[in-house]
């Protein structure tokens, strides 16, 4: 088993939009990045720059959670909503 170190964990809400918008910045030394859909729109999230509703790597609906592969991508990540409500509730260490 391993044991990880304490770190801290850095939380933010990204509001949502109908246009592209970053939901983490790129970031060299990464170990974990959650995002939580808080809005009733899909949130489309694409692991590199501008996404849009046809160009995504993660569609999360209404209430989803959505927690990042090992190893955990550290470039910057946008997002784009269906519809502009709520936000995201991310979460990265």
């Amino acid at each position: 088993m391993t044991v990880l170190s304490p770190q801290s964990a850095t939380l933010a809400n990204v509001a949502s939009s109908a246009s592209s918008v970053t939901v983490f910045a790129a970031k060299g030394s990464v170990k974990g990045r959650t995002v939580f859909n808080d809005s009733t729109a899909v949130l489309y999230l694409k692991f590199g720059a501008t996404a849009s509703t046809t160009s995504y790597t993660v569609q999360l609906a209404s209430g989803d959670y959505y927690e990042f592969p090992q190893p955990v991508y550290g470039g910057v990540v946008d997002g784009i909503w269906a519809a502009a409500n709520g936000s995201a509730r991310t979460t990265e260490w």
